[in-house]
């Protein structure tokens, strides 16, 4: 049998399979199907300082090879997500490891939200993943994710508030994403994710408006996996720091892919809505895939890609 136990430095996971932000609630909605504490960690949906009740409906749309979102980061707040058994206190108990991700319109909004989550909540949470693709309205609505200086500033804003570690989520809305990559890792990230989503968006032809009500919105699904595989190889030869591979997997041979590409572990998103059992299935597939093809550890699949 592989070893499939995935090491990031500052932490270690049991499986290299956790949950995309946004596609897995706050893990509890997902434990009635299954002992959740099985994947490698659940991802929360974003928090941030005070409580986001995200944008106007409709805000999903299904489109050919994957879905159009526009939430808008809705959540409970740092204070409820704390206190409120529905959330950290609740998903405590299943003993699954948590990586909380985190938002703010502002850098010192981030590092707030860093800092306390240390301070009430150590023990409990394994990693933070910092949300760039946010707007920051210091800057006038422009998104920490697409602007190197701003990138720079709110990462460094958190390593400073915190010794938790820390995964940067980076948008693929950018010429280079391995550019914002050796921003992150210079700023003190531990890891980096990828990819978020994709500019897009849809429209009703017989209305002639958008099927958003925010116009725009986040690709997501498998139409936008070959653009992560080549994404996340591009920061593999960018970076020495672990990368968190994400977009379209929708079963094992999927998830393998990227860690060929170059990925220490990988996110299930958008499948969790049609097949809520996926990330069982993606950890089962890639432990007979390295016992299938040699590998002792699953470390050993990380960018094995033969050129």
């Amino acid at each position: 049998m592989a070893d499939i136990k995935v090491d990031f430095g500052k932490f270690q996971l049991k499986n290299p399979v956790m949950t995309a932000s946004g596609t897995f609630g706050h893990g509890l909605e997902y434990s009635q199907f299954y002992d959740i504490s099985r994947l490698g960690a659940v991802v929360v949906k974003g928090i941030r300082s005070v409580q986001s009740d995200g944008n106007p409906t409709p805000r999903v749309a299904e489109v050919t090879g994957g879905m159009l979102n526009a939430i808008g980061l809705q959540g409970p707040g740092v204070e409820k997500f704390l206190h409120d058994d529905h959330y950290l206190p609740g998903l405590k108990k299943t003993g699954a490891a948590v990586i909380v991700n985190i938002w703010g319109k502002t850098a010192e909004e981030y590092a707030e939200v860093a800092a306390r989550l240390e301070a009430e909540a150590a023990a409990d949470i394994t990693a933070l993943e910092i949300n760039i693709s946010c707007p920051n309205v210091k800057a006038g609505g422009a998104a920490f994710g697409t602007d190197p200086k701003l990138a720079a500033q709110v990462i460094s804003a958190v390593r400073n508030a915190t010794a938790l570690p820390l995964i940067t989520k980076l948008s693929p809305n950018v010429t280079s994403i391995a550019e914002f990559a050796r921003i992150a890792e210079a700023c003190g990230s531990d890891a980096v994710s990828l990819i978020n989503t994709l500019s897009a968006m849809a429209i009703d032809i017989e209305t002639r408006r958008p099927k958003l009500a925010n116009v725009t919105g986040g690709l997501s699904g498998p139409a936008v996996k070959p653009v992560a595989i080549k994404m996340v190889h591009d920061v593999y030869k960018a970076v020495k720091i672990p990368i968190i591979g994400m977009g379209g997997i929708t079963c094992g041979a999927d998830a393998v892919e990227f860690l060929i590409a170059g990925a220490t572990a990988v996110a299930v998103g958008t499948t969790n809505f049609v097949d809520p059992f996926v990330t069982l299935e993606v950890i089962d597939f890639i432990d007979s895939y390295c016992d299938r093809h040699g590998f002792k550890s699953v470390s050993e699949l990380t960018g094995s890609l033969q050129l």
